[in-house]
């Protein structure tokens, strides 16, 4: 049984939270973000606070309504402060820029890499072996920085390549003669 689920989400000052149907909108400073409610999973708002309930008493319910309160929450936490990776270039003349509404990389390549930022997505590039991708969605704000390191992960043997600030690199030990 799920922990999560009964744990209710306090929803702050300046975030509306819309429920028609099963369709949930929540609105914030940062922007709005739109969700639809799985069918085994009921949800009630009582002032600023909302509850999440799974339907039935069975388990693959009880998951699935945990899953729900953390995207949620994930939703209003969003709206309000937003999420940010940070990644940093490791290598000789590997740097990158923003230009318009794409990210150029240098990464090594006998070409330059260019990739388009993707709509509710703000990138930054306050030096230029450092990227910020900013957003006001979880998923996408990962799975954008996870594009953008996969087009050069890090190596094991010298570490260089596209990593998260917070990452550690496994090295390996050279061949030896």
């Amino acid at each position: 049984m799920s922990r999560i689920a009964k744990s209710p989400i306090e929803v702050p000052k300046g975030v509306e939270v819309k429920v028609t149907g099963r369709d949930l909108s929540v609105k914030g400073t940062k922007g709005n973000l739109q969700c639809t409610l799985h069918d085994f999973v009921d949800m009630t708002q009582q002032d600023n606070i909302l509850t999440i309930k799974p339907k039935k008493d069975r388990q693959d319910h009880w998951a699935m309504a945990g899953t729900f309160r953390a995207l949620i929450n994930n939703m209003v936490t969003g709206v309000t402060q937003g999420f940010e990776k940070k990644l940093q270039l490791i290598g000789v003349g590997y740097r990158a820029q923003v230009k318009g509404k794409s990210l150029g990389m240098s990464l090594g390549f006998s070409h330059p890499v260019d990739y388009p930022i993707p709509e509710g997505i703000q990138i930054t590039t306050p030096t230029q072996t450092e990227i910020i991708v900013s957003g006001c969605d979880k998923q996408r704000v990962g799975q954008t920085a996870a594009e953008i390191r996969a087009f050069r992960p890090p190596e094991p043997y010298k570490g260089k390549g596209v990593r998260y600030t917070d990452e550690y690199v496994v090295r390996k030990e050279a061949k030896k003669k």
